[in-house]
């Protein structure tokens, strides 16, 4: 590839990184797109060219990490890419970090050829048109050529992708999916390890459509997810365990953020076993229709304060619970010897919704 000049709409004669680009855009991005980023603000402050495969060779990176680190900086909106006939990466504009809407537009311009020795002064910005693309067409899945796709299979980490893919969803790629994949490489910028972990996570939870996986994988990238370990961070807040518990209350939809932090705190900070977990959703549901969360944690927060740890300690609890009760005095009432209710469901959940 040839050199890249890097430019930005204002210039200064110092390196400076934007108190903004720290406190919004740096916590989520991984090391490569970060060191790849300064670099690049290193290179545009001391008006020096760059291309990418000096770049790669400066981090010991492929130009393929180096592509997809700059394809999600364009994805956040802190730079845009030019590109030749050819599809070739020719500059790079770095964006200022003033809101589009206060962005002065800039009339369309005819491409330019710019050399390695082109002085940035010269470079013509880029046109309006990228300036103000919107959000949602980062998200668009290109219509990849029948050549592009060939390329795309040629690559021997990108072969070796595909058979994994089509040993997790049982079946051989089709064309388009085969073009989803790299709609989720190319546009979205994930690597082969968070492809790879993408895969596995909905084969495992029998979701092997491309669409659904499309689907996850733009849900990923819109909240900033660029590494296989922020997306396993993600995906355990919804374990098989949280749906199977989320099943015992009666509830079939998707957790929410709410629900999923509920059932999180059951497991992690009570360290309860979901037997013990199941028992107080039981109970739950026997004694109410509504705010059935509610009503669960707030048995299991009872228990965690009691010294709950297994599901034998419950029965304990039972005992001392009906031993505090008053005894009631005998009834006449024929029905009074059927056994009674160990709790006053009703009265139990008044007390703990009102806690």
């Amino acid at each position: 590839m040839g050199h890249l000049t890097i430019y930005q709409d204002n210039y200064t004669d110092s390196t400076v990184i934007s108190n903004r680009f720290i406190d919004e855009y740096m916590k989520d991005a991984n090391d490569a797109q970060l060191k790849i980023y300064l670099y690049l603000i290193r290179m545009m402050s001391a008006r020096r060219s760059t291309s990418i495969s000096n770049i790669a060779d400066m981090f010991n990176y492929t130009e393929k990490d180096v592509l997809r680190a700059l394809k999600y900086w364009e994805n956040r909106q802190l730079l845009t890419l030019e590109y030749d006939d050819n599809k070739t990466v020719t500059g790079i504009h770095l964006m200022d970090f003033a809101p589009l809407a206060a962005v002065p537009a800039i009339a369309p311009v005819p491409a330019v050829s710019v050399s390695a020795a082109s002085p940035l002064a010269s470079v013509v910005p880029i046109s309006s048109k990228l300036n103000t693309e919107e959000p949602e067409e980062a998200y668009v899945k290109p219509n990849y050529t029948l050549d592009e796709l060939k390329a795309f299979k040629s690559d021997e980490a990108t072969s070796r992708l595909l058979f994994i893919t089509e040993q997790y969803l049982k079946k051989t790629l089709s064309p388009n999916e085969v073009r989803t994949i790299l709609f989720i490489s190319d546009k979205l910028g994930f690597s082969e390890d968070l492809i790879d972990y993408l895969i596995q996570y909905c084969a495992g939870r029998d979701k092997k459509d491309l669409r659904y996986i499309e689907k996850v994988a733009i849900s990923w990238a819109q909240q900033g997810i660029t590494t296989t370990k922020q997306a396993k961070r993600l995906a355990g807040k919804y374990d098989k365990i949280v749906y199977d518990i989320m099943k015992s209350l009666g509830k079939n939809s998707t957790p929410t953020q709410t629900e999923a932090a509920y059932i999180t705190r059951w497991i992690k900070e009570y360290g309860f076993t979901p037997d013990v977990i199941y028992t107080a959703c039981e109970r739950t549901v026997l004694a109410t229709d509504k705010h059935r969360l509610e009503y669960a944690d707030s048995i299991l927060t009872n228990w965690y304060q009691a010294g709950v740890h297994h599901k034998s300690d419950i029965q304990s609890l039972d005992d001392r619970y009906r031993k505090s009760k008053p005894s009631r005095a005998a009834s006449n009432n024929k029905f009074n010897q059927f056994k009674q209710n160990n709790y006053d469901f009703e009265a139990l959940e008044q007390e703990l919704l009102s806690n």
